[in-house]
């Protein structure tokens, strides 16, 4: 079974970690994501640039209409998500737990209904 998991955060959130302890943070979170790669349960994890980067995009005249967005209605925007294959639902919130930053804020888990065929061809 598939899961995502989201990892929430905003600017405010970023600024209040001290400079010389970024090294130790982005070590930690490497060492998660080769721990679940290894075992084949993460299958990727990315992180996303801040919000003010995002835009909402629809089709006008079959062509597409490209705003500045999101309207956020929330302090805190989607940093980061990751995708899991494991066995349960109790694994996917075990993998959740061990997140670096578990401790301190909550990572959403989301299980993954349908995808799309591989292959589409």
């Amino acid at each position: 079974m598939k899961y995502l998991l989201l990892i929430y955060g905003n600017q405010e959130k970023w600024d209040s970690i001290l400079a010389e302890s970024w090294p130790e943070e982005i070590a930690k979170q490497d060492a998660f994501n080769r721990r679940y790669h290894e075992t084949g349960e993460l299958l990727g994890g990315y992180g996303l640039a801040d919000a003010a980067a995002a835009r909402l995009v629809r089709r006008e005249g079959g062509a597409p209409a490209v705003t500045d967005g999101p309207y956020l209605e929330t302090k805190e925007y989607i940093a980061s998500f990751y995708l899991l294959d494991c066995d349960s639902e109790a694994r996917a919130y075990e993998i959740a737990a061990d997140m670096p930053w578990a401790d301190q804020e909550p990572v959403e888990v989301w299980p993954i209904l349908h995808e799309s065929a591989a292959d589409l061809a």
